[in-house]
């Protein structure tokens, strides 16, 4: 037996312990815990908190939707054990919620949602003023409407006709809600409330915030509008943090950050003496429709209504990384015995790196997936995705190994298709790319889906279809400027899409060139035969 037969064993189990070390320490790292200083303890309640009462299979666009009752009344339980008082944003279905703030010691923010439709907002207004009247002792301030002025549905003079109306006839403070620049932008609102109600969102902002700097820029805008609005109270009436979702600059949602941010703002309210409201209670995958993946996740409970230890304990951003990892474990061995024994000791050493790798993008791309889709065709398009990276893996899984029968043929049909394995990561590449130049607000980056093809099939070209690998390079490509314009350097997610489809932009232009090789290589072959054949007198 050669020295290099014997090395071949040893290197090869060396290296798979070590993917498999790799791979525990990539899952590990995302899903580690965190410690920071608690925001609530079983003594210590915050203030308010935003309620929507959605489960999390249902949605305000649903026609009709039913509020459950046994649904609100276990919510309000659950957030009496850390908050005092909860807001509403429509009076909709909510006639039951001040007995049940009652029943729990809660005391209510009401609101009413004002919108274009002049019917839908009098019969808003009117249920919040009946509310009002009824329950004085557990309603302690009203609501009329929430970022109506953003969404341009009603004017600055008929929102303030409304408060007028409302504050003549109930005897709790009125006021509006919105983002704090549209006070700016309609200064005839705020003479009309009792106080002013302001939303501060660092990472919503037209210029987002990172983690880093949020509380500074919220600190900042609180007190321009305490000094500016003088003597009217302020009321913080939305600020917090997506646990999931794009980045947007250098603003990363996280649910460590979103801890960070949500306990340290309460340090600083409460330090300052600041009223706030935080958003929000739970997260309401229905958000997602509308605001993409990070709409969904902004609250201090997930849609099961599970503890996502924001406001309290070691925080974790992926707390079922274990079962991520067992599965890429599991995935990582499979690979390994569908392969079999690698030909070489360059196979050795790249066999069982390129299967950790596979089940990582795999996995990462799951997760993805599992934030994200929303309906039948997004998670269509997800399992796709899964089963291409599949066949991409088990291609270059085989092309390492010393195939046997079944093997070789598994890796035959495998390889006859590579180039169409390679178009569909390239039309794959090309959708995602000229969605996130043309519609990019709400989208993820999806590098973990094509890592793997884009890798494997640069450093192993295959043939395939030339016009449709030049047109999909083309549209990558032509992507590529937009996007990091548009996302700015600083965006790391975005930082790693572009160098993902830079990847991808290679491999598809070698395999044009590898296309043009094998075609050079067949004519040579055709015309050998002829030159060789004497000439006949």
């Amino acid at each position: 037996m050669s020295s290099r037969n014997r090395l071949l064993l040893p290197t090869y189990l060396l290296s798979t312990l070590l993917a498999l070390l790799a791979l525990a320490a990539f899952w590990y790292w995302q899903g580690r815990p965190i410690p920071l200083p608690d925001a609530a303890t079983p003594t210590h309640k915050l203030q308010c908190v935003s309620y929507s009462p959605f489960d999390k299979d249902q949605s305000p666009f649903d026609k009709p939707f039913v509020l459950r009752p046994e649904r609100m009344d276990a919510d309000l339980a659950l957030l009496a054990t850390r908050f005092n008082c909860v807001r509403t944003y429509s009076m909709f279905g909510l006639e039951g919620i001040p007995a049940l703030a009652r029943k729990h010691g809660l005391k209510l923010m009401l609101g009413a949602w004002v919108n274009a439709d002049p019917v839908e907002t009098e019969m808003e207004i009117k249920a919040l003023i009946e509310a009002a009247k009824a329950n004085p002792d557990i309603v302690t301030a009203l609501i009329v409407g929430n970022e109506t002025l953003l969404r341009k549905e009603v004017t600055g003079a008929r929102l303030a006709g409304l408060i007028e109306r409302v504050k003549r006839e109930t005897t709790q403070p009125v006021t509006y809600a919105d983002v704090w620049e549209f006070w700016l932008k309609h200064p005839e609102v705020a003479p009309a409330v009792d106080f002013l109600t302001i939303h501060l969102l660092p990472y919503w902002e037209d210029d987002p915030t990172g983690i880093d700097k949020a509380l500074g820029h919220v600190a900042d805008i609180r007190r321009v509008f305490g000094n500016r609005f003088a003597p009217k109270d302020i009321l913080i009436g939305e600020t917090g943090w997506p646990s999931e979702g794009r980045q947007r600059e250098t603003a990363v949602p996280s649910r460590v950050n979103q801890a960070k941010f949500i306990r340290g703002f309460v340090a600083m309210a409460e330090e300052n003496g600041w009223r706030y409201n935080l958003i929000e209670a739970f997260d309401q995958p229905w958000k997602r429709a509308s605001e993409g993946a990070v709409g969904g996740y902004w609250g201090l409970f997930d849609a099961d209504r599970q503890d996502k230890t924001i406001l309290a304990g070691p925080v974790s951003n992926l707390p079922h990384w274990p079962l991520w990892l067992g599965a890429g474990v599991v995935l990582t061995i499979a690979t390994l015995l569908l392969a079999g024994r690698p030909v070489s000791l360059a196979s050795a050493c790249l066999l069982p790196p390129l299967a950790a790798l596979g089940a990582g993008c795999i996995g990462q791309w799951a997760e993805l997936a599992r934030v994200t889709s929303r309906f039948p065709g997004e998670w269509l398009w997800a399992a796709l995705l899964v089963g291409l990276n599949l066949l991409v893996l088990m291609h270059a899984a085989l092309a390492l190994s010393a195939r046997g029968n079944g093997r070789e043929r598994l890796f035959g049909w495998l390889e006859r298709r590579g180039g169409w394995w390679l178009v569909a990561s390239g039309f794959a590449g090309a959708v995602m790319m000229l969605a996130l130049v043309f519609d990019a607000r709400y989208r993820s980056f999806p590098s973990a889906a094509l890592l793997l093809p884009a890798l494997v099939y640069l450093c192993r070209p295959v043939s395939g279809p030339r016009r449709e690998i030049a047109l999909l390079a083309v549209l990558i490509a032509a992507g590529l400027v937009p996007q990091l314009y548009q996302e700015k350097l600083v965006n790391l997610q975005a930082l790693g899409w572009a160098l993902v489809s830079a990847l991808l932009v290679a491999a598809l232009w070698r395999s044009l060139r590898a296309e043009r090789a094998l075609n050079r290589e067949t004519a040579l072959a055709a015309s050998e035969p002829a030159a060789s054949v004497p000439a006949q007198s």
